[in-house]
């Protein structure tokens, strides 16, 4: 790890699709290809100041005629020229104010370390209650006149209202979602990719969130 970069718990990066690799007995491994990007510390957090301690995480870089002036202002404050437009917020027990504008190395991400991918869920529209959560339904045949619908969501008369919470038809995905303990199959910094095993949230080109395993 070279003297501009610095080892943080999480890196942010984006999902590229999945494949099959091989081991060397030949069984197939399914796997999420993650596609590194550069993130900066564009911002260092205290407790004097902010009342916690945490590093301002940078990623994503857009043209510059598509990043308004406040965040070419706060990216130039960290002595970077490159227009990242996302930001987000790694929490540390201890941070250094000379850590501003180094780039968040990836090699504590190495082959056999077991990570948590958070990611946002694919977005499934207005879905009804059997597609959203599982539900049997009614019976399929003729005659019948309860198919795919809710059922009974409430009371008549005491309380006479649906309570908070009642699993109905409504939007679907789009959510925040985290698979813990999945493990890092390759690690190519040179190539700029990442080989995880099994699937992570989210579409193709979606933004991840890649941390150490808590419960590992």
């Amino acid at each position: 790890m070279s003297e501009n970069t610095v080892a943080l718990p999480a890196i942010y990066a984006q999902k590229a699709g999945m494949t099959r690799i091989f081991d060397e007995s030949g069984k197939h491994i399914p796997v999420t290809v993650i596609k590194l990007i550069p993130n900066i510390i564009s911002q260092v957090k205290t407790k004097d100041t902010d009342g916690y301690d945490a590093y301002q995480v940078a990623y994503y870089e857009k043209r510059e005629k598509l990043v308004n002036k406040p965040l070419k202002g706060h990216l130039k404050k960290a002595g970077e020229d490159k227009a990242f437009c996302r930001f987000a917020e790694v929490k540390s027990s201890e941070v250094n104010a000379e850590n501003l504008g180094k780039t968040i190395s990836t090699d504590t991400f190495a082959a056999k370390t077991m990570v948590d991918v958070t990611g946002t869920s694919k977005g499934k529209g207005f879905a009804g209650v059997i597609k959203r959560y599982g539900f049997s339904g009614g019976p399929g045949s003729h005659g019948h006149t309860f198919h795919r619908g809710t059922g009974s969501v409430g009371q008549c008369d005491k309380p006479g209202r649906i309570f908070a919470q009642k699993k109905m038809p409504g939007h679907m995905g789009v959510d925040k979602k985290t698979v813990q303990n999945l493990e890092v199959v390759e690690l190519n910094v040179e190539q700029g990719y990442m080989l995880i095993r099994g699937s992570v949230p989210g579409a193709k080109n979606g933004f991840v969130k890649i941390a150490k395993a808590l419960k590992k």
